[in-house]
């Protein structure tokens, strides 16, 4: 098997080296991602449920020290809220500012991923090309001696790069759309979080403001 991918790599001509690359960096992006989303990514209800049911009890120190030991850009979010607790008109911009801050976090290297999906078959095709090219020229050196096997045993062999171009952009594609979907999952957690939070917040110090005037 490791003899046979060794002859088909040298078979597809230079471009499989930059091809090869590519399909490292592709991997490396993704598994890298995949681990960096997967960590991030928490139940949100129920965490903000806990957060929640700590604040209800004041114990607003402890609901700080559960976001700070939470991993994941809705805790931080949240954490950045309850600093603010005490100045209601500051909630929504330090929820703001706390999400704008985690979403480069997120997105980083997937368009990366994305742009390997996009260049690959164009590096294939050029394989080919330059492959083609060195079979005709082959042919024209050896004249009439060139066989219709020659021919077609040179044209498979150019047509390896386009193969392998194509297949690595379908990986980096199927791959880039995948974390994707990680990071929409994860910013929308953020947005319904930041939302939840400041209105809890906002209705919890009216009832506490109401509360300390009534005694």
């Amino acid at each position: 098997m490791d003899m046979w991918l060794i002859g088909y790599f040298k078979q597809g001509g230079a471009m499989m080296w930059p091809l090869l690359l590519l399909g490292v960096f592709a991997l490396i992006f993704f598994v890298e991602r995949f681990l960096f989303l997967h960590k991030g990514q928490i139940r949100a209800h129920e965490f903000l449920e806990g957060i929640k049911n700590l604040l209800r009890k004041h114990r607003l120190v402890e609901s700080l020290t559960v976001c700070e030991e939470t991993p994941g850009p809705v805790a931080r979010v949240i954490k950045a809220a309850l600093l603010t607790h005490d100045e209601p008109e500051k909630i929504l911009t330090a929820i703001q500012a706390a999400a704008i801050v985690e979403l480069p976090a997120l997105e980083r290297r997937i368009s990366t991923i994305g742009m390997i999906a996009k260049i690959a078959p164009m590096l294939g095709l050029l394989g080919t090309v330059l492959s083609l090219f060195e079979s005709f020229f082959s042919m024209k050196q050896a004249g009439p001696y060139a066989g219709i096997e020659t021919f077609s045993a040179s044209i498979a062999q150019a047509l390896i790069a386009t193969i392998t171009g194509l297949a690595l952009s379908i990986f980096s594609y199927i791959c880039y759309h995948f974390l994707l979907g990680r990071v929409r999952a994860i910013v929308h957690d953020i947005e319904w979080s930041g939302n939840e939070i400041h209105q809890f917040l906002g209705d919890f110090g009216k009832k506490t403001s109401h509360h300390e005037t009534h005694n």
